[in-house]
């Protein structure tokens, strides 16, 4: 697990902004904010990548260059994790992409929920390096059902699960449902869940707060 709020970076800026009720009303600079985070750990997690040397000419010579061995494969959970996504896609800008829908269903009428997948879009996901990308890590439920169900794509190599906020329950409840190998990509790590499973201090609803209230 890496949270990249644990050293000081810009990434704290982002945050905080993205916390901020004042400027949450501004939706676009809400967008901009989460976009930003994703360039930011887009970047963090090129390190992880694997690269090869090769050589580019340039217009006075040749040069020794190392370049990503493959482009990984970027999947989102739809619509909350549209903005994130826009950051990693400007990072690994020739990289496949797919797409999941998933959301709370409310079948009791109370605070419990199970997690609806309604629609999944992928491309072949065999031997692949996979960032699947949702902005809010709470129950972790989210995040096992969209692998489970990207699964019938094929078992990638390694999963990257990046999230911009997380609680430690998700965080535990990854570890006790994921039995492939993944490296969880966190912003910050906050203190817990509340009766109706919201990260506690967390920042509110990232989907409305991106794109508007739904109904």
């Amino acid at each position: 697990m890496r949270v990249l709020s644990e050293q000081a970076s810009i990434v704290h800026h982002f945050i905080a902004e993205l916390r901020d009720k004042s400027i949450q009303q501004d939706s676009w600079r809400f967008r901009q904010n989460l976009s930003r985070l994703g360039e930011v750990m887009g970047y963090e997690i090129s390190r992880e990548l694997a690269y090869q040397t090769t050589r580019v000419e340039t217009v006075l010579g040749s040069a020794q260059v190392s370049a990503l061995r493959q482009q990984p494969v970027l999947v989102t959970v739809l619509r909350a994790g549209l903005p994130f996504f826009e950051g990693f896609q400007r990072m690994f800008d020739h990289a496949p992409s797919g797409f999941i829908g998933a959301y709370r269903s409310h079948p009791a009428g109370d605070s419990s929920f199970t997690i609806d997948l309604n629609y999944q879009a992928a491309p072949a996901l065999e031997d692949q390096d996979v960032i699947l990308v949702d902005p809010m890590l709470a129950t972790g439920k989210s995040l096992v059902a969209a692998i489970q169900a990207l699964q019938g794509h094929g078992k990638p190599r390694h999963w990257h699960l990046a999230v911009a906020i997380a609680a430690p329950e998700g965080v535990q409840y990854l570890k006790e449902n994921i039995d492939a190998p993944y490296t969880l990509w966190i912003g910050a790590l906050d203190s817990h869940l509340n009766e109706k499973s919201y990260i506690v201090p967390g920042l509110g609803d990232a989907g409305d707060l991106a794109y508007g209230h739904k109904q």
